[in-house]
């Protein structure tokens, strides 16, 4: 019997929405599924060299927890985005999540393919040399040879 796959979308760039294509391509990997995530747009943030500056936004995030609640007006403010990144990162590593560079490592230690769209990286005038080199690029028909034979296909 053929493996399982699944095909991700990966289109945004925050930390928020980092996690879940990462957490879901590990733990697909890891139960011996063959793995794809198409990085467009946005998601072409995940694939740069360091993550660090990945960060997470309040601001039209009502969902966001947060100790204090917190006008939309205070959100606003300078700074108030590194805040919330810096308590995210902290609350994570309090609670032993894995970093997103961790979750990324793994991801490609389990053959994890990554597809960077070429088109976006053309459109945004990206340079291969500002991505991780365990990248392949191809348009959306090369990603939908693989989604169209996927057994789980996901958009986040």
């Amino acid at each position: 019997m053929a493996a399982k796959k699944m095909a991700l979308i990966a289109t945004k760039g925050t930390l928020d929405m980092a996690y879940p294509p990462f957490i879901l391509a590990s733990t697909a990997a890891a139960l011996g599924w063959e793995v794809q995530i198409f990085f467009t747009f946005y998601g072409l943030q995940l694939l740069r060299k360091s993550l660090d500056d990945i960060k997470i936004s309040p601001l039209a995030n009502p969902a966001m927890p947060m100790p204090v609640p917190m006008p939309v007006m205070v959100q606003m403010l300078p700074g108030m985005e590194s805040m919330a990144t810096m308590m995210m990162k902290n609350k994570m590593k309090s609670k032993g999540v894995a970093s997103l560079q961790e979750l990324r490592d793994i991801c490609l230690e389990s053959e994890v393919k990554f597809v960077a769209c070429q088109m976006t990286v053309d459109l945004f005038e990206f340079e291969t040399s500002e991505f991780i080199k365990d990248v392949e690029y191809g348009g959306a028909a090369t990603f939908m040879k693989f989604a169209g034979e996927s057994d789980v296909c996901l958009f986040i």
